[in-house]
């Protein structure tokens, strides 16, 4: 398979945990390159456009309130099969069902605080790079 890119997120609560580091290592570790990185403060209105699937949930303001905490860590991944295979490294939204070894189920506190964001697709990718990084090669 080609390479591809995708887009991840590093959530408010890993940066004030100091875990920045230890998750970029399970990303190169697994051969994946990061492209470009940014640390980034996200408001209200980019968090709704990245979000807009969820905005009429209940729990869309707790949601909304852990997003503006502190500063993400944004970034374009690439390799071989990135998408799938950061999928299978990021694990499970709720990491109680998270598989071992997975970095939600090894760092995330519950569904909300769920310490990373990874695209789905690649049109998702392509997506959500533009959107944080404003471009797309």
């Amino acid at each position: 398979m080609p390479k591809q890119k995708t887009f991840i997120m590093l959530k408010p609560d890993i940066l004030k945990r100091g875990l920045m580091g230890t998750i970029i290592s399970r990303i190169e570790d697994k051969g994946y390159q990061i492209e470009r990185a940014q640390i980034m403060d996200l408001d209200k209105q980019m968090i709704a456009h990245h979000y807009a699937h969820l905005l009429d949930e209940d729990f869309y303001p707790k949601l909304e309130a852990y997003m503006l905490s502190g500063p993400v860590f944004a970034m374009v991944v690439t390799g071989e099969n990135v998408i799938t295979g950061m999928r299978q490294l990021i694990g499970a939204t709720d990491p109680n069902e998270a598989e071992s070894g997975t970095i939600r189920a090894d760092f995330a506190k519950n569904v909300t605080e769920n310490a990373i964001h990874g695209s789905d697709t690649e049109e998702n990718a392509a997506i959500e790079i533009t959107r944080f990084f404003n471009s797309y090669e």
